[in-house]
């Protein structure tokens, strides 16, 4: 089967049929989805070697996963494939994913996935405020698109992203528990050096101050990532003078340390101790009572993600590919009203 056999099936010219099946944005996306369908009924399937030679692209999306990550993305990392996989596969493109422990084997990584023509371009996880992926990229003209946002929330340049409203979580947050009749509210987060880190403080901070609540320095704890560290900086908050009446967390992952503390002090979480996390992990389910949260759904993240790095690839201004969206509360057991003290 030729591509002239199925120009002169849909009385197209071979020109237009080609750019249709590569996905080219001066194509109609009703002639595209002619020429799709027509290829799928008469068994047309491009060669991938001769169709990287005509487009200088192989249709496959990167990643690569920085195994020093905090937490090493945590549970959600096959939500998140998964959404990539499915998006990139409706479009008939893969992806490729990589691993490296230090920025130097990262920029190798990339390199060497760039000059084996393996990748189109890539999809970057947990950005940071100042990111040396996005750097070297820019400065290798390659097309990325970032899972979240760099340099504190500002606008990025000609960069394209997909982020969610962590700022936004956090103030909701602050608005239910201040309705409950909270007045000490701590606030537990991630090293500052990853952007929604910065954004969730922020976020905190500004749903105090909404509520008309003083910020008191000793109830914000940064630098948290995992669950013992979590446990930890509930020790700290609880020993306080004046301790608070709820923990916001920036990750489930570290507010499950705080269950751990609750149990070695004989205090009943949703009552004794509110608790508010972030992430919707599944473990934050299986806890008693289950953690009240902001769940993100890492599958259509994923999938994004890969349909905004394609519209790129395909064309599109990175400036003009830019999401950002509202985790849900999914409210469980773990906060209620201040119980009285006595």
């Amino acid at each position: 089967m030729r591509i002239s056999d199925l120009a002169q099936a849909l009385g197209l010219t071979k020109s237009t049929v080609s750019r249709a099946l590569n996905g080219y944005s001066d194509i109609a996306p009703t002639t595209r989805a002619r020429v799709a369908k027509m290829a799928a009924q008469m068994g047309y399937a491009p060669m991938p070697y001769a169709q990287a030679v005509r487009t200088g692209r192989v249709r496959a999306l990167g990643l690569v996963l920085e195994l020093d990550a905090p937490d090493r993305y945590g549970p959600f990392l096959a939500d998140f494939l998964g959404g990539i996989t499915q998006e990139a596969s409706l479009e008939g493109w893969t992806l490729t994913v990589s691993s490296s422990s230090s920025r130097s084997e990262m920029e190798a990584t990339v390199t060497r996935l760039l000059q084996e023509h393996k990748v189109d371009g890539f999809i970057l996880p947990r950005t940071q405020v100042d990111d040396p992926r996005a750097a070297f990229l820019s400065a290798k003209h390659v097309p990325f698109v970032m899972f979240g946002r760099t340099d504190h929330g500002r606008p990025d340049a000609g960069h394209s992203w997909y982020d969610i409203d962590n700022a936004g979580a956090m103030r909701a947050a602050i608005t239910r528990l201040a309705a409950m009749g909270h007045r000490r509210i701590a606030f537990v987060g991630p090293p500052a050096s990853f952007n929604f880190a910065l954004l969730r403080r922020d976020g905190y901070r500004e749903g105090l101050a909404q509520a008309g609540l003083a910020h008191d320095p000793v109830l914000e704890i940064m630098e948290v990532a995992e669950r013992e560290e979590g446990a930890e900086a509930a020790r700290r908050l609880l020993d306080l003078p004046d301790p608070p009446s709820a923990i916001l967390y920036a990750t489930d992952a570290t507010a499950l340390g705080a269950y751990d503390v609750a149990r070695e002090r004989g205090l009943e979480i949703g009552r004794d101790l509110s608790l508010i996390g972030y992430d919707g992990i599944p473990e934050a389910r299986l806890v008693t009572p289950p953690l009240t949260t902001f769940a993100v759904d890492s599958h259509h993240a994923g999938a994004r993600l890969a349909a905004l790095l394609i519209a790129q690839l395909r064309g599109t201004d990175p400036a003009e590919l830019t999401e950002l969206v509202e985790a849900p509360l999914r409210a469980g057991g773990s906060d209620g009203p201040p119980r009285t003290r006595e």
